[in-house]
Order: C-alpha cells, then sequence, then structure tokens
C-alpha cells in the first residue's frame, strides 16, 4: 500500500510539471519577437523642405521625353547628401545634385519621362539622403498622345 501511494504520488508529481512545462512553452510561444538588429536607426524624415512632390505634364506628343525639376531646401543644420535616387520603371531617368548641400542651400532631382507609348502615366522616384533611413518619393504623371497625322493634300483633277 505504501508503494501505491508513493507511486500515485509521484504520477501526480510527474503531470504537474510537465503540465507546468507545457504552460510555460504556450506562454514564451504568445510574447511577441522584436527583431532589433534590423529596424531602422533614424524614422525621422529627412529634414529638407521640398518646393513640391508630384508634377503633372499633362498631354505629352509620343516619341518627345520631357523633363521635370523637383527643388528642395536644406532647412536642416547639417549638411545633406543625396545617396541615392531610383526610378520605379526604366522609362524615366534621373539626374540629381551630387554635391554635398550646405544648410540653406538649394538642390534638385530631375526626372525625365521617355513618352514612347501612348496613354496614361504615372511613376515614382525614390530619392534617398544621408539624413534620414526615411526616403522621399516624389511622382510625376501624364497622358502621352499619338502626334496628329500629318494631313493628305487633295489632288485637283
Amino acid at each position: 500500500m505504501k508503494t501505491l501511494k508513493l507511486s500515485a504520488l509521484a504520477l501526480v508529481g510527474a503531470l504537474f510539471f510537465v503540465s507546468q512545462g507545457a504552460s510555460a512553452q504556450q506562454t514564451t510561444a504568445k510574447k511577441p519577437v522584436v527583431a532589433t538588429q534590423d529596424a531602422p536607426k533614424n524614422m525621422t524624415p529627412s529634414g529638407v523642405t521640398w518646393k513640391e512632390d508630384s508634377y503633372n505634364f499633362g498631354d505629352i506628343e509620343k516619341g518627345k521625353p520631357v523633363s521635370h525639376e523637383f527643388t528642395f531646401k536644406n532647412t536642416t543644420k547639417q549638411t545633406i547628401l543625396i545617396t541615392n535616387v531610383k526610378a520605379s520603371c526604366g522609362c524615366t531617368a534621373t539626374n540629381y545634385t551630387k554635391t554635398p548641400i550646405k544648410p540653406g542651400e538649394s538642390a534638385n532631382v530631375t526626372a525625365t519621362y521617355n513618352a514612347a507609348n501612348p496613354g496614361s502615366f504615372s511613376k515614382n522616384i525614390t530619392v534617398t539622403t544621408n539624413d534620414s533611413d526615411v526616403n522621399k518619393i516624389l511622382s510625376i504623371k501624364g497622358k502621352v498622345i499619338a502626334p496628329a497625322a500629318p494631313a493628305t493634300p487633295a489632288t485637283n483633277q
């Protein structure tokens, strides 16, 4: 009888420890995992002031590229450098100020759209600077129209 009581007590104890272990695993599984190693360092937008961040070309003629210059002013207390400018597709070329922009100075990003295909378009240009991990998105849009067909001269007979 004594061994039966000890066996029952051991069984209850073992079940208690197993249930506590399962409960601890469930509690651990519910905790959110936070990846601090890959988190951005500076989520504050860049301190530069853009004159505009979108431009509408309206109707443009097919085969004639169009450009627009986006201008910004460095309103921070540090020197800004544009580290990257990337268009959303190969139909848009970019050019930008590559020298450091001191506080109070202005700089620009130029977007040139190759109007090769008729129809509406909307493209983005992503600008990265050294003062923020938040990129600036510029946009251009418009409609490419086919050029008017030349009039056929009337023949007199």
